[in-house]
């Protein structure tokens, strides 16, 4: 979850099961994609997909459809940053905002190392 105007470093790509350009901000978000791509239990997903009714202008990482017809949501976050404050309040507030819709809502981090 990062804010819709984030000024970090972008990676555009154009995906057949992307809606849009795929806009990719971290090595997280842009390993989880191409695991999307590869996967056959996914239609089509939006990336950096916008939170409206939140304080503040957030988007989700991820948001996918199944071939089932349910949606997966997924927040991409660096080990490091688990424990911080405010990286907690922010999947906090992901996590209640997509509950109504989906129960398939969790977090990808890096690998240990």
């Amino acid at each position: 979850m990062r804010r819709r105007n984030y000024k970090g470093r972008c990676m555009k790509r154009k995906l057949t099961k992307c809606k849009d350009v795929c806009k990719t901000y971290d090595e997280i978000q842009y390993a989880f994609v191409d695991l999307l791509m590869d996967s056959d239990d996914i239609i089509s997903f939006s990336c950096n997909y916008p939170l409206e009714g939140l304080d503040g202008d957030y988007v989700s990482d991820i948001v996918a459809t199944k071939s089932d017809g349910t949606i997966m949501v997924r927040e991409c976050v660096f080990r490091h940053q688990l424990l911080k404050p405010l990286t907690v309040k922010l999947l906090e507030e992901s996590r209640k905002y997509w509950e109504t819709i989906t129960k398939d809502w969790g977090i990808v981090t890096n690998a240990e190392k």
